[in-house]
This record gives C-alpha cells, structure tokens and sequence, in this order.
C-alpha cells in the first residue's frame, strides 16, 4: 500500500556493529564517546532509535564488556536527545569449529551463555534489545542462537521491561518467533527487524520482504533493511510495504557508489531525504515509544 502524505516512519541508525568494517572506513566509531557521539549526530538527523553494538578501543573489534556499554549509555542519557537506545545481544553466538576437533570452538567463537550474552542489558536496561531469532551461516561462520537460548534471553530481558527487537534473518525466524509469541515467552508488541542479504540469510529483494510482511502478525510493527548497496533500496521498499527503516554503518559503508559515509548522520539524512521524496516523514522518537507502546 502507498503512504499517505503525513505517515510517518521509524528511522533506526545502526551505528557500528562488530563487524571487521573500521579498516575499510575510518568514520566507523570504535570508542564508547565515539559511539555515543554518532548516536546523538544520527538521531539530529531524523533517527528516533540508535542500534548499539560497542568494541574493545585496542583491536576495534567486538566486545561484551559491559563497561563499554555504560559508558556510551550513561553518555546518551546524560546528553539533550532523546532517541531510543537499543543494544544488541548478537555478539556470543559465534561458532567456528576447531580444526582439529569441530566439536570444539576455534580460536574465532566468541559462544557464550543466554545470561552472558545479555549481561549488559539486565544491568542499563535499555528502551529495547536485539534477539536474533534463529541460527544462520554467516559468511564462513555459523551464529548459533538455539530455541532454548532464545527463549532464556527472552525471559531475562522482558523481566527488566526491555521491549525486545526480533532480527529475523530467514522465515525459519520467522516462524520460532511467533510460535513463542504463542506461548507468552515474547511479548506481542516485539518489534520485528527483517535483516536481508546477509550472507547466508534471505536475499534484499521485493518478494523476499514482501513475503515476510506478509507473514507477520496484522498489527505488527516492523522495520527493515539490506546491507550494502541494497540499504537505500530496502528502506525505500520497507516504507512502500507500510514497515519502517533501517541504515547505518553497521550494515552500509558508502554513500553512494565510490563514496564512503562519512560518518552515520549522513546515512541516516540519505535516508530521511528518500521518504521526503515518497511522501513520508521520520517518526520522533515521543511517536516511536508510543507505537512501539514504551510510553
């Protein structure tokens, strides 16, 4: 369905990730004040949620530590914005199979327990959480996130009021997501995140998200995005189907073709531009706690 003039869209920024993204752009923020600046310049753009992962300051690679998580955090609250903070629980699911015995991690797993992985949470207590809801051959490595791990972080999180964001990478996701819905172990107003074209998940095309869509509850509210040069694309089809959006270096590195972002606020100005364009505009994020009901 097209959108009238006045919807508006809920514009998450994913700032980082944990990905090996910051020798190939330097603008991809390391340090927790880096992090937290470049949550405050996405959210002056039109971002009403900011998507945290945070990295060791040293090797600029991912880290757990729950330190780091504070320090971008108490940053953010103590500053003038008021965006929504989300912090992932992705990191821990790594798996890669030793060479000598794959029964046991190799030097590149970073697997860890439900309650480690969401250690961070329990204690900020952020406005929402990433879960990703399944298991996925990422690249050359596998992220394992098993039905029992899932439902024991879904229990931890919702009891600390954390408002749980369901990445779904495939429709298997897809489909352990609603049956635990079902059974009172998610909650129904969980906002659902339709990641497309990572490798090996489900590709960013229009059918493939359109099918998802289709696929969720009636009354979900749910965002969307591709990664690479497939990001403006999805947002832009994202916002067409009814759904919100969803950029940032965590998941784009250019601006365009041959030109680097130079920093997240860029992406997310890009992005907010393009809904102008379709006769959107970016939701606050007052309208975002209010739809996502954490108002």
């Amino acid at each position: 369905m097209a959108p009238s003039n006045n919807k508006s869209v809920i514009v998450s920024c994913a700032v980082t990730g944990g990905s090996d993204t910051v020798s190939k752009n330097p603008a991809v923020p390391v340090t927790p004040r880096q992090i937290a600046d470049q949550c405050i310049e996405a959210a002056e753009a039109g971002a009403a949620i900011v998507h945290i992962h945070v990295r060791d300051p040293q090797t600029t690679g991912p880290s757990m530590d729950v330190a780091l998580y504070a320090e971008v955090v108490e940053y953010l609250r103590a500053s003038a914005t008021d965006v929504l903070i989300n912090l992932t629980t992705g990191i821990g699911a790594r798996f890669d199979p030793g060479d000598d015995d794959p029964a046991v991690a190799g030097a590149g797993s970073n697997f860890k327990r439900p309650d480690e992985r969401v250690a961070h949470v329990l204690a900020l207590r952020p406005d929402l959480c990433s879960l990703d809801m399944g298991t996925l051959n990422f690249g050359d490595r596998a992220f394992i996130n098993t039905a029992a791990h899932l439902r024991e972080m879904a229990r931890l999180v919702t009891a600390v009021g954390v408002l749980p964001e369901l990445e779904i990478f495939e429709p298997g996701h897809l489909r352990l997501a609603l049956d635990m819905m079902t059974r009172d172990l998610l909650p129904r107003n969980a906002f659902f995140q339709l990641c497309l074209g990572i490798p090996w998940g489900s590709p960013a095309d229009p059918e493939t998200m359109l099918y998802l869509r289709n696929s969720l509850p009636p009354a979900a509210e749910w965002s969307a995005f591709g990664v690479g040069p497939k990001q403006f694309p999805m947002a832009a089809q994202a916002m067409l189907l009814g759904g919100n959006l969803r950029v940032g270096l965590e998941d784009n590195l250019y601006l365009e073709r041959g030109v680097l972002a130079p920093g997240n606020g860029a992406l997310v100005e890009k992005a907010v531009r393009i809904l102008g364009e379709l006769g959107a505009s970016p939701a606050s994020p007052a309208e975002a706690r209010k739809r996502l009901g954490l108002s």
